[in-house]
């Protein structure tokens, strides 16, 4: 692929990935796509397969960013405790951080792709357990070093702390109220103080 074509790839996804993501895979047209971009039918399909490989592209675009922004916040310390407490401070302006994404990623292509799109929906899935498994390494790496104590396996306290914050995540966006993220995050900087820290 030539420098020229990377750069006409890399500009589509960029460009797409917030459409995709905030109206659907279903309720993306191809009208959309040309509009935003300004290039024609024929100039996107000749960087993609179909419509489907681009939708998955653009899911991958905005997945990136968001591992590497909770990449950044798990390993600023040297403490397990520190590093989560950065990652729940990341959540508390998440609505923010994902407001040029047209929204939550995990939440919009996983609830919009649940009954269209089994690849998209399966990205979801994998990318869930990705940072539940960076959530529990911080957690298991915190317990053998001595510094927290935990009650539950270190992947079963990922997965609860995850869902909470999913689940605020979704709670907020449905009502369009943050005071459910902020409200939900205070209270499990709270709960992980209570259940780790020794």
């Amino acid at each position: 692929m030539t420098k020229k074509a990377e750069r006409t790839t890399a500009y589509i996804i960029e460009t797409v990935a917030p459409i995709f993501n905030k109206h659907g895979y279903i309720g993306t047209s191809m009208s959309d796509l040309t509009e935003a971009t300004g290039l024609t039918k024929g100039a996107i399909y000749g960087n993609f397969e179909n419509k489907e490989a681009l939708a998955l592209s653009a899911f991958e675009h905005n997945r990136n960013m968001l591992l590497q922004a909770i990449d950044a916040k798990l390993g600023t310390g040297q403490e397990a405790l520190s590093n989560l407490y950065s990652l729940l401070n990341f959540y508390k302006q998440y609505d923010v951080f994902t407001l040029p994404m047209g929204g939550c990623p995990l939440l919009n292509v996983g609830v919009d792709a649940q009954g269209n799109n089994k690849l998209l929906a399966a990205a979801v899935r994998e990318t869930i357990k990705e940072i539940e498994g960076k959530i529990a390494l911080v957690l298991e790496n915190g317990a053998k070093q001595n510094e927290i104590k935990l009650p539950v396996p270190p992947l079963q306290f990922a997965r609860q702390l995850f869902t909470m914050v999913q689940g605020a995540v979704a709670m907020s966006t449905m009502t369009q109220d943050r005071k459910y993220l902020v409200n939900t995050i205070n209270y499990l900087e709270y709960l992980v103080k209570q259940e780790l820290k020794k």
